[in-house]
């Protein structure tokens, strides 16, 4: 998710809702020198967050758009909307005749080009959102209107403090991609310089890396010391990579020589230049080191892709372009460290859990698709369906906790190597740090990898079987999100989820709701606070997990499976469709949502301060005041809770 100067206009006239809704519609758009955007992409609205580009008609320049590298002052960052078309004018001042006002002018008019003058990245934003935020908001309209009259009228507005009650909130956004883009590449920590000559072997490279702990050296060329000017610009790079390379062609490493191997001509960076200059850099020539040259012209450090990165990790559209560009399990594992990284700066900004959750979810999203385009043929993923369960698929999940995934497979599809794709993919996703789960609910397990039609039947045994661990399978389904491959099949899978409810037993639902009150008594929390209250320290800790999370999860989705409420897994979204069928009030689900995400916060602010992954139980007595009565009013709405639901299905609460 991209982040906009929310400060700046059109976007400092955005309310909460409104922001959230451009984020999730927004990414990153690189243009090389003289790229021209294409006739598909002339269907966004652009801002221009580093480089200069040219707006034509049939070759003529009409005007410019700068980033704020090219700007006085700090995030004035140029916008346009690239659908607008120049405004067509009758010949000769005339009339249009009948015959005319039939043509459809869009079909006669050129539509206008844009050309990056220097290498440039932009904002992409959709341009439906553009339109409804237009439509929900007038300040925004007005900004964007096409009528001169219109854009002045807005102007006026905004002189006059009118426009402030839309945005009073927009300047509590934490530092946006914009700024972090001016700052220089020398705030980033630096690579430490290992210089080996051109004619020494490959071993004694190789044993200057492992000694530095680094998987590069550079190389100084043979000529390099004949020129007393010679700038450090002429060295070359030896990676581990090429060492490998080296091995594979048979080569015998003690003799031969690095500038066999050697890449020279280097792309270099100066030490006065922008971060942004070294993600365009990086970006363009698909490189992950870049010699940082002084203005002596010698080499100070080398900037590693995933060393900048780290440093501007916390902005999700940059972790988002690290997983797009990776290109096996090491560079995808950077990306997945670097939403570690995003987590505990969003917590520490103190951002809203649910916004940060919901972002996790994108983000793993997106490695859980890579990982998978980087194991199957294109066939397979044309055939099939990615889905993640429990947690993750709510998008609720913020740490990496264990897997739930399956695969949906197109009736009548085969692949010999089906399960042997499965198992590299969840053994790989262990690798970088996703568990595998203890109840085998992974796509490795052929329960959980069937054909669409195995599925429905399989759906329906467990509708009509008692057993508890059909009601737990339930639940993993229920909540299951499209990752990636045919979304068809997910759907389809959701239809006869209800389907199957609708012919299951009546007394299922009482059934399958008993799980949200089997754990913990509800009557014992109060007493774990009450050696606190004098200032006793408490021997007991709370399982945030059993006594919080899971039973308003749980409950949640019970009532949402007695309401048809299939298309939206996260308790959000079903709390929003409860409230709309008249289920809960718009007060109860909105307490029950901010309770859940205080148990969520708490579970990760555990997490984070100590080396428990799971993190399910919290110790009152670590807690600040002003937490323990959250908690204590928290774990009272869950008490609440557990006891409509006992009513409501004539449940007994154990």
């Amino acid at each position: 998710m991209p982040h906009l100067d929310f400060t700046q206009p059109p976007f400092d006239v955005l309310s909460a809702a409104e922001r959230q809704s451009i984020k999730k519609n927004t990414q990153v758009r690189y243009l090389a020198k003289d790229e021209i955007l294409p006739a598909d992409d002339l269907q966004y609205f652009y801002v221009v967050l580093k480089g200069h580009v040219e707006q034509l008609l049939d070759g003529t320049f009409v005007t410019s758009y700068l980033g704020n590298d090219h700007t006085a002052h700090l995030n004035s960052n140029d916008w346009f909307d690239s659908r607008r078309l120049p405004k067509p004018m009758p010949e000769d001042g005339l009339q249009e005749s009948n015959l005319q006002k039939n043509i459809d002018k869009s079909e006669l008019i050129t539509p206008y080009q844009f050309r990056a003058v220097e290498d440039t990245l932009l904002l992409q934003v959709n341009g439906t959102t553009i339109d409804k935020l237009s439509a929900q908001n007038h300040f925004v309209r007005q900004l964007l209107s096409e009528n001169l009259p219109e854009r002045l009228k807005a102007l006026q507005l905004r002189r006059s403090g009118q426009h402030l009650d839309a945005a009073s909130s927009a300047s509590d956004d934490p530092q946006e991609v914009q700024q972090i883009m001016l700052q220089p590449v020398i705030d980033i920590t630096l690579l430490p310089v290992h210089i080996v000559d051109a004619d020494n072997s490959l071993y004694q490279a190789a044993r200057t890396m492992t000694e530095a702990g680094l998987k590069h050296v550079l190389v100084r060329p043979t000529d390099h010391w004949q020129d007393a000017n010679s700038s450090d610009r002429t060295l070359g790079i030896l990676t581990d990579n090429d060492i490998c390379r080296a091995v594979s062609d048979q080569q015998n490493p003690a003799t031969t020589p690095c500038q066999n191997y050697a890449s020279f001509n280097l792309r270099t960076i100066d030490a006065d230049d922008e971060i942004g200059d070294a993600l365009l850099t990086m970006t363009r020539y698909r490189i992950h080191r870049l010699p940082m040259i002084d203005t002596h012209g010698k080499v100070i450090g080398v900037l590693g892709q995933s060393d900048m990165l780290a440093h501007i990790g916390h902005h999700s559209q940059l972790i988002s372009i690290e997983i797009e560009q990776a290109t096996d399990l090491p560079s995808l594992a950077t990306a997945v460290e670097l939403i570690g990284r995003y987590i505990r700066a969003q917590h520490q900004n103190g951002i809203k859990m649910g916004n940060v959750s919901r972002m996790v979810q994108t983000l793993n999203a997106q490695v859980f698709t890579k990982l998978w385009q980087l194991i199957v043929p294109d066939d397979v993923m044309e055939n099939t369906c990615v889905i993640v369960m429990g947690s993750e698929g709510r998008g609720e999940q913020i740490m990496r906790t264990d897997q739930d995934n399956a695969l949906i497979i197109r009736d009548g599809y085969d692949h010999p190597e089906l399960a042997k794709f499965t198992d590299t993919f969840n053994q790989h996703l262990a690798d970088l740090g996703y568990p595998l789960c203890d109840g085998n609910i992974m796509m490795n397990n052929p329960m959980w990898r069937q054909p669409l039609k195995a599925f429905k039947a399989q759906i329906g045994t467990w509708f009509k079987n008692t057993e508890p661990m059909h009601s737990i399978y339930l639940s993993a389904i229920f909540d299951g999100e499209y990752v990636c491959g045919d979304e068809s099949l997910l759907i389809q899978v959701r239809e006869h989820l209800k389907t199957a409810h609708r012919q299951s037993d009546l007394m299922f639902v009482r059934q399958f709701a008993r799980a949200a009150l089997q754990f913990g008594d509800i009557n014992q929390w109060w007493q774990k606070l009450v050696p606190l209250l004098g200032g006793k320290p408490s021997a007991y800790t709370i399982d945030l997990k059993k006594s919080g999370i899971f039973p308003l999860v749980h409950g949640i989705r019970t009532l949402a499976l007695e309401h048809d409420i299939f298309s939206d897994p996260s308790s959000k979204g079903r709390l929003k469709a409860l409230v709309q069928t008249h289920a809960l009030t718009q007060e109860r689900a909105d307490t029950l949502l901010e309770a859940l995400e205080f148990f969520m916060a708490q579970r990760l602010s555990v997490a984070l301060s100590t080396d428990n992954k799971y993190a399910k139980e919290v110790d009152p007595t670590t807690l600040s005041a002003l937490e323990r009565d959250l908690l204590k009013e928290c774990l009272a709405v869950v008490k609440s809770f557990k006891a409509q639901l006992s009513r409501h299905y004539q449940l007994e609460i154990g």
